[in-house]
């Protein structure tokens, strides 16, 4: 056996692995598989989309709800900037706001 022999099955037997890849990913069987694996990605964009729209609605509300828990209880931004309840200026809001 010479160099061009070992050449020549090297080129053979790479020209039947191509042939069975390319049999075996065109092949009617397989065909639904891989159609259905070809919109994998798609599938995903539609879920993160979905679920980014229901994020946004989700911090509107969160937003919606603390904007309206500040103004009616007395305090609450106090709290949120570390003083606590029994504080002068918590304690005057809540006065303020049982006037009314």
């Amino acid at each position: 056996m010479n160099i061009d022999t070992l050449r020549i099955i090297a080129v053979v037997l790479g020209a039947l692995a191509f042939l069975g890849v390319c049999w075996w990913a065109f092949s009617p069987s397989r065909r639904k598989r891989f159609e259905e694996d070809a919109r994998l990605p798609f599938a995903d964009e539609e879920k993160s989309g979905r679920s980014a729209q229901s994020a946004d609605r989700d911090s509107d509300r969160a937003s919606k709800e603390e904007s309206g828990s500040t103004g009616q209880k007395g305090g609450s931004s106090a709290r949120q900037n570390g003083l606590s309840a029994g504080s002068d200026s918590a304690g005057a809001e809540k006065k303020g706001q049982d006037k009314q």
